[in-house]
């Protein structure tokens, strides 16, 4: 504990752009010591195999990659995009996995079950920008669902806070039922980070809770399994060094890091994720040095963080002063506002309504969170969607060297029931920044609108009236 004042002195310090610097030292380091340490990924890379990864370039290394053994009569391959990631210990402490596509779906409970995994961190959300980045492997609250023997069932669904959505599920497989939470994030974008680090950190809390004295491993997963999934491994394992006290005077995030990724590919995959592990160890650091360290989270149930809450003001001088909203210190984006109503008549003297209101008239609903592929999101009821700023903004010049390792997408098609892969062209400069899937069908964009829809397609100006042939003016005789 007497090391903390020093490290978070040195980490505070920090030239900012030595951040830059440490993350490029990171990425020569991890390919020399792949290198030397003779990692390979031949299983993931094998033909049969190859249509079960979500990006061709990001494949577990067979030296620590999950291999399924409880085989069921729809899929008996050992195979899945999964890897086990050591703890403080030594022992299996996490597994990072790609989001299940649909193929794996299968595969992916097979691993859950044979894992007896009680605790999932996705840290994405099924469809982001229009591109598919994992597919739906629980149950709705209205009914459960199938995949092969496994029967998913909903107990429950809460939103812990507007980032986070908390799912209760039980699992059904040859006559006995397992209990699974689900915590996903929904609020951290790919290839960036959260605007701020309580977020993160309050998740980290309470996925411990749940996982209790559980022995099991804790299963993380974004869309590849490597950059977001990287970020909260690292920072989990660094709370288990402060918890165990096995914290030492030399140590590095850098450190930390370039182990995780001999164990996952690109974990870790931008500057600004890696930025952002330090910016959350000082806000550890920092909780855990004030006089009442019930902010570190740990296994503990004793120590709780109480709630966060939000300032509060009165809505109008005409409602009482219990009847209050949130402050909305935020930036908002007006969707779908209601037409105001009209005034009443004159003489008329308004009562004070039960339901708070906002200066458009409209009332103030409780928060409900929408996602974006929902079904139900067209009619959602909030007037005003929350758009929160970033740290700052992540652009490069166009000869700047990549700052991040891209993932890039297996090409992948449909054909009715099965799923086969398209032989890889080599990808246009356009392509080489995607690293997923891309949702929608190609093609369909239209010629005259860059964003395909249809509409703003000028019709070209007519040039003028055109010089009548020579035949009909000449003169008849």
């Amino acid at each position: 504990m007497e090391l903390l004042p020093s490290l978070l002195s040195a980490l505070k310090t920090r030239d900012p752009r030595s951040v830059e610097q440490e993350f490029n030292v990171l990425r020569s380091e991890s390919l020399q010591l792949k290198k030397q340490l003779g990692l390979t990924s031949e299983v993931g890379a094998q033909k049969e195999n190859i249509k079960k990864n979500r990006y061709k370039d990001i494949l577990p290394y067979d030296q620590c990659r999950v291999v399924l053994s409880q085989s069921t009569t729809e899929s008996s391959s050992d195979y899945i995009n999964a890897s086990f990631i050591r703890g403080v210990t030594g022992d299996c402490r996490y597994v990072a996995c790609q989001g299940p596509l649909g193929p794996t779906l299968v595969d992916f409970w097979r691993m859950i079950w044979q894992l007896d995994i009680k605790v999932i961190v996705m840290a994405c959300r099924e469809i982001e920008m229009g591109k598919k980045k994992c597919e739906c492997y629980w149950a709705s609250a209205q009914r459960p669902a199938a995949f092969g023997p496994f029967t998913i069932s909903s107990q429950g669904e809460t939103h812990m806070n507007p980032d986070v959505v908390v799912r209760a599920l039980t699992v059904s497989f040859q006559q006995e039922t397992r209990s699974v939470v689900q915590y996903q994030f929904v609020s951290w974008p790919d290839h960036d980070v959260p605007y701020e680090t309580d977020g993160v950190l309050d998740l980290l809390r309470k996925v411990r809770g749940s996982q209790g004295p559980h022995s099991s491993p804790l299963l993380v997963h974004c869309s590849a399994g490597c950059g977001r999934t990287g970020v909260i491994c690292a920072l989990d394992y660094i709370n288990d060094l402060l918890v165990s006290k096995k914290i030492t005077a030399d140590f590095s995030i850098l450190k930390v890091v370039l182990d995780l990724r001999m164990q996952r590919p690109s974990a870790v995959q931008t500057k600004d994720q890696y930025q952002f592990i330090f910016t959350a160890v000082i806000s550890m650091f920092e909780q855990l040095l004030q006089p009442s360290p019930h902010h570190l989270y740990c296994n503990s149930s004793e120590l709780k963080r109480p709630e966060k809450t939000t300032p509060i003001t009165p809505t109008s001088p005409h409602s009482s002063s219990s009847t209050q909203r949130p402050v909305m210190n935020d930036t908002y984006a007006v969707v779908n506002k209601p037409k105001k109503s009209h005034p009443p008549p004159s003489g008329h003297t308004p009562t004070p309504a039960a339901t708070p209101t906002s200066s458009s008239g409209s009332r103030s609903l409780p928060f409900s969170h929408h996602y974006d592929n929902e079904p139900s999101g067209a009619s959602a009821a909030p007037i005003y969607s929350t758009v929160k700023p970033k740290l700052k903004p992540h652009s490069l010049p166009p000869s700047a060297t990549p700052i991040y390792d891209i993932a890039k997408p297996s090409r992948q098609s449909w054909e009715g029931r099965e799923y086969h892969l398209t032989p890889a062209d080599s990808p246009s400069p356009a392509e080489a920044d995607h690293d997923y899937e891309i949702f929608s069908s190609a093609g369909a964009a239209s010629s005259c609108s860059p964003a395909g829809i249809g509409f703003n397609c000028r019709v070209p100006k007519p040039k003028g009236p055109r010089s009548p042939p020579a035949q009909w003016s000449r003169l008849e005789r």
